[in-house]
């Protein structure tokens, strides 16, 4: 348990960021499930509409330095040549 009072502020500052990057990650991973879904039922064009969330998701988490870019443009690399 944090003793000082600064220590007891950045432990509530990090359980937020925390929440808040736990429900990014997760808006992610029902993307990519969603995707993966309608690729396998051969619906294309669904399939486009739902890689444009991933790639939304993907974005967002980049930017806010949950994942690394790299990360992000390895996923929607690898999902626009399932498309295909």
């Amino acid at each position: 348990m944090p003793i000082t009072r600064s220590a007891k502020n950045a432990l509530r500052q990090s359980v937020r960021r925390r929440g808040r990057n736990l429900k990014r990650k997760k808006q992610l991973t029902d993307a990519l499930k969603g995707y993966r879904k309608t690729l396998a039922a051969g619906k294309k064009e669904e399939a486009a509409k739902s890689l444009i969330q991933v790639y939304k998701a993907a974005d967002k988490l980049a930017k806010t330095g949950v994942i690394h870019k790299n990360r992000a443009n390895r996923i929607k690399s690898r999902l626009a040549k399932k498309l295909k």
